[in-house]
């Protein structure tokens, strides 16, 4: 035999052999194998990300990771095991849901839906918790209810077909919140004084501290509200060593614009603060109502003053105090004009209470040209009100009316006078000159 005949089949005997290489390959090697779980389920935990601390008085946001720390104790694997799609330790389709329990606290957010938690993961739920301004300090537990299922059997049928039971679960988990000690503030009280429309007065509160904390250093702030017309003038009052439970009264002196109306306007305050750790901290604001009274006017009450042309008099002029207070050392001023001129503009009228009329006196002339008409003249009032601040009010219209002269002129009076003066000197003189004659 030749060696190349034994080593080198022919062409198809090549192809023979290596099919029947592969079909043996094919029937001793094994079947892809399946895995399964004979037991496990998840295992959930709830803790708060970040701080658990709350303020009193305060709405937060808190954030809460569950954990699944669930294992698979029992694993199976063989060729005629089809894989499962879902593990026992998975908790699937979680609902989570935040309760206030025994705390009084008020939750604002429904139960929500976070999926499915995987062993060895996490996933965050965040709820919004409001927590009341009288809340003592300290620790509140708040339930968290957790709602799910897991595989808790898949019966096999033949080599394709699965059964799968899952088992629904609801546990209630305990998540620890504290409530750090702060203050808060309310006001009891607000009453005004002597604050009017255009005006300064001064607003009394009685703040009282309803928080958990005794704090030192503490300071009453006012503050504008918005775009209010009431501005503070001192804005802040010392207020030292403020337990709880404990309060006090503090005065402040406010600025009314002349823009305001009579009623009632907010301004806020606020307690900042030195806590026990040293930490300074304010207080959140409290909108205080502050009634604003009316605007201090006046109007004439007294019948149009009436001049002749050319003729100088004093008028008098009845002025109301129109206004919600009462004002003190007041002085009425005219702004004489053509046709009139005057050589006292300015008349005492002294303190004016609400209501009240006083009597104004002035010299007036009035040129001799002047138009026989009604005029206007221009008037204020200088005053100080109940803060010794000086104000001055508003343009008053003081009418006056320049009438026709009646009767004899003073001119041609004064003529009269003249010629009678001379008649009679005249007469003496005759009288004399007869008498000598005689």
């Amino acid at each position: 035999m030749k060696p190349s005949a034994f080593l080198l089949p022919r062409r198809g005997g090549i192809f023979k052999l290596l099919a029947m290489a592969l079909l043996v390959g094919v029937l001793v090697s094994p079947a892809l194998a399946g895995i399964k779980y004979m037991a496990g389920e998840p295992e959930l935990s709830a803790t708060v990300q970040g701080s658990n601390e709350l303020s009193p008085g305060k709405e937060a946001t808190i954030t809460v990771l569950i954990q699944n720390t669930g294992v698979n104790q029992f694993k199976f694997a063989g060729s005629g095991i089809v894989d499962r799609d879902d593990l026992p330790n998975t908790a699937k389709n979680v609902i989570a849901s935040l309760e206030a329990g025994e705390s009084p606290f008020i939750i604002k957010t429904e139960p929500q839906m976070v999926g499915d938690i995987k062993a060895s993961t996490s996933v965050p739920a965040k709820f919004t918790v409001k927590v009341p301004s009288d809340v003592q300090a300290g620790q509140y537990t708040l339930p968290l209810g957790l709602k799910y299922s897991y595989l808790w059997n898949a019966e096999q049928y033949g080599q394709d077909t699965i059964e799968y039971s899952y088992k629904p679960m609801d546990i209630t988990l305990s998540l620890p919140v504290t409530v750090r000690p702060e203050i808060s503030i309310s006001v009891l009280t607000a009453a005004s004084d002597s604050l009017n429309v255009g005006n300064q007065g001064y607003l009394t509160t009685s703040v009282v501290n309803t928080g958990s904390e005794n704090v030192s250093r503490a300071v009453v702030k006012i503050s504008r509200n918005g775009q209010s017309p009431i501005v503070p003038v001192d804005g802040t009052v010392a207020l030292g060593e403020f337990p709880a439970g404990s309060s006090r009264d503090v005065r402040f002196k406010l600025a009314v614009s002349k823009d305001a109306q009579s009623q009632t306007y907010p301004v806020d305050l606020a307690v900042t603060y030195e806590n026990r750790e040293g930490d300074t901290l304010t207080t959140d604001p409290v909108t205080v109502s502050v009634p604003v009274g009316k605007k201090v006017e006046f109007k004439v009450v007294t019948p149009p003053a009436s001049i002749h042309p050319g003729e100088k008099k004093t008028i008098e002029i009845g002025l109301m105090n129109t206004g919600g207070a009462t004002i003190y050392r007041g002085q009425a001023r005219i702004t004489a004009t053509d046709p009139f001129t005057s050589e006292d503009d300015t008349s005492y009228i002294g303190d004016l209470a609400p209501g009240e009329t006083k009597t104004a006196r002035f010299t007036l002339k009035a040129d001799g040209s002047a138009t026989i008409k009604d005029y206007c003249i221009d008037a204020e009032v200088r005053y100080r009100d109940a803060l010794d601040t000086s104000v001055v009010s508003d343009s008053i219209t003081v009418p006056v009316t320049v009438e026709p002269s009646t009767g004899i002129s003073p001119i041609i009076l004064g003529l009269v006078g003249v010629v009678a003066i001379a008649g009679g000197y005249a007469f003496m003189i005759r009288r004399k000159k007869q008498a000598s004659n005689e």
